[in-house]
């Protein structure tokens, strides 16, 4: 192994967005070195503990034992491992719940760490000629943006939470009106007069949500609060366009804490997503057999997203849920080979991601993680939604130029 002398204090690329991580990494030049990629759940247990530091140091051992003594991969590969453990030791902030690591010392001492309040499912250690993207784009499906607002007829709370975390948090506060007793007509006025101000506020509530979710490309939105008051309100000062895009309704009070909103609401939104998902999955097989704006299967939707046709990759949660013909994938990937990366080993793990790189490279189209994949699995574990339909003529012209 390295020196345990040896420079591993060198400055880390750090990140909390794992969005922003993953636009750099599917950018990243193969590179004839090791690559690492360690993803790690750093949930504590019943003791307040850590544990993934056992895993870590037995992983990195037993891959280093796989190189050639004193090769320069093995080399590389033992400064990452000191460098990485090292840094797992001290650098590594008491709220944060899932860790990605990516190095490579011989590429210019590269190192990159995605610190998130966000676990991953559990620990896995990949050594490639890049970095493996797959667990990383699932948890930015999974802990896609979205905005929760929680409020009472006076005050609110408006949250976009993404990642685990709260990204965003603004707050309207207005005139708290009090009950009193009066009678006839003063009463009818006083009645006016507090209804007049409920609107007036739940107005203001909803033009900064319709801001928000403007500015923050928004899909998602969940109202907090009491259903039989403020909720309603809010609803009527909706545009439509805003109306649509809230998914569930939480009977909470003003008061309730911010982790407890948080892990309220993704509840709601999980479940939510689940739905979706089921409905996508329906709609894209629809559009499959119509032989209209869906494809099927790993090597047809490697084809749409190479040509820049994809709107948005459903895809099964778990890389093992993916069947291919390798001849075929082979042949697609070399006919499309726009930019010489292609993977040298093809296995689930290399095909999920190149769906993934090429999804946001060649497509900017959307990746949609299934957690249920049954259905999909039908079809090869991976379809897509297209923007458009290119005919044979186009296809050939297209594959030309990529060769």
């Amino acid at each position: 192994m390295a020196n345990d002398n040896a420079d591993v204090a060198k400055q880390a690329t750090q990140t909390t967005a794992p969005g922003k991580l993953l636009d750099g990494l599917v950018n990243f030049e193969p590179v004839p070195a090791p690559v690492i990629s360690l993803y790690l759940d750093a949930r504590v247990d019943n003791h307040g503990q850590r544990t993934f530091l056992p895993f870590v140091r037995k992983q990195l051992s037993e891959r280093s034992k796989s190189y050639e003594n004193q090769s320069d991969d093995q080399k590389s590969f033992d400064e990452d491992f000191v460098r990485i453990v090292r840094y797992l030791e001290s650098e590594v902030p008491p709220p944060v719940q899932g860790i990605a690591i990516f190095a490579c010392s011989a590429d210019d001492d590269w190192f990159v760490v995605g610190l998130f309040d966000a676990p991953f499912e559990r620990n896995r250690l990949f050594v490639s000629d890049r970095p493996h993207l797959y667990p990383l784009a699932r948890l930015v499906d999974q802990y896609r943006r979205y905005a929760v607002v929680l409020a009472d007829t006076n005050s609110a709370q408006i949250f976009v939470f993404a990642a685990g975390r709260a990204v965003e948090h603004e707050e309207v506060e207005n005139v708290k009106t009090k009950q009193v007793k009066v009678g006839g007509w003063s009463q009818a006025r006083y009645q006016r007069h507090v209804q007049n101000y409920h609107l007036h506020h739940a107005k203001e509530v909803v033009d900064m949500l319709e801001k928000i979710v403007r500015e923050e490309n928004i899909e998602n939105v969940i109202l907090a609060g009491d259903e039989a008051t403020v909720i309603p309100l809010l609803r009527e000062q909706m545009p439509k366009t805003l109306e649509e895009k809230v998914i569930e309704t939480l009977s909470l009070g003003v008061d309730t804490p911010e982790h407890e909103l948080l892990e309220e609401s993704l509840t709601a939104f999980r479940r939510q997503d689940s739905l979706t998902d089921m409905e996508k999955v329906e709609r894209l097989l629809n559009e499959y057999r119509a032989d209209d704006l869906g494809v099927a299967g790993v090597t047809d939707t490697l084809a749409a997203l190479s040509n820049g046709q994809v709107e948005e990759v459903l895809i099964a949660a778990k890389a093992e849920s993916l069947h291919y013909d390798q001849d075929e994938v082979k042949k697609v990937l070399k006919l499309y080979d726009v930019d010489g990366a292609l993977p040298k080993e093809l296995d689930q793990r290399t095909v999920a991601d190149e769906l993934v790189r090429r999804a946001n490279v060649l497509s900017s189209a959307r990746v949609t993680f299934i957690e249920d994949s049954t259905r999909l699995e039908r079809i090869g574990g991976v379809g897509a939604f297209l923007r458009y339909r290119i005919g044979p003529d186009q296809h050939l012209s297209a594959s030309s130029a990529a060769t």
